[in-house]
């Protein structure tokens, strides 16, 4: 019988920590959709389906602390990419799983992190992440993962060694692709906006 992951075994980390180049440097968490900061609508979304909560930023942290959730900055210096982020939400996870999602894709499923898990239970997998309609195909979004945390001695192994890219670490490991392409799936839950004109449309 397949061991089921519990929700409380799993701990959201919202990745807000990039420098927002592609809107302007602007910090992205903090920018508005339907009048709520996207990290926070982001969080809000993500801690409905998991035990513990935590947020990944790397400036203006008060406004980002006055969300409710600890708040923790890269341990890597100079904005080392999302796979920054997702050691540090290791280092400081106290649960079995990390599951990590990025600030600015505010219309990720509801059902986001129970399909990931029972994908990784099912496969006994250390990563399950998603895989996502784009340009007619379907293609992995390594941002939007649920990991377990005794992956952190790799990844510091990884990321001293100068490793950046988030799947050419994830491909050393047993990862399970999770299709969100079936009937009801909305295939815009997956778009993020690296733009303001992007996020205004997404708000539509």
């Amino acid at each position: 019988m397949v061991q089921r992951i519990d929700p409380q075994q799993i701990t959201g980390l919202v990745l807000a920590g990039g420098r927002g180049s592609r809107m302007g440097g602007v910090d992205k968490g903090l920018q508005n959709f339907n009048g709520v900061p996207l990290a926070l609508h982001t969080l809000l979304r993500l801690q409905m389906q998991v035990g513990e909560m935590m947020v990944n930023a790397n400036r203006n942290l008060a406004a980002y602390e006055s969300f409710g959730a600890p708040v923790w900055p890269d341990t890597l210096p100079d904005y080392a990419g999302p796979l920054a982020g997702v050691l540090t939400g290791l280092e400081r996870c106290e649960t079995p799983w990390l599951a990590t999602v990025p600030c600015d894709t505010p219309l990720f499923p509801l059902d986001l992190i129970e399909r990931l898990a029972d994908a990784a239970a099912r496969e006994d997998a250390e990563i399950a992440m998603v895989s996502a309609p784009e340009d007619g195909t379907l293609r992995a979004q390594p941002v939007f993962c649920l990991m377990r945390v005794d992956l952190l001695e790799s990844l510091v192994r990884f990321t001293h060694g100068g490793g950046r890219k988030i799947d050419a670490w994830t491909s050393q490991h047993k990862t399970v692709l999770v299709p969100f392409d079936a009937d009801g799936d909305d295939p815009r839950a997956f778009f993020n906006a690296n733009t303001l004109a992007e996020l205004q449309a997404l708000e539509g």
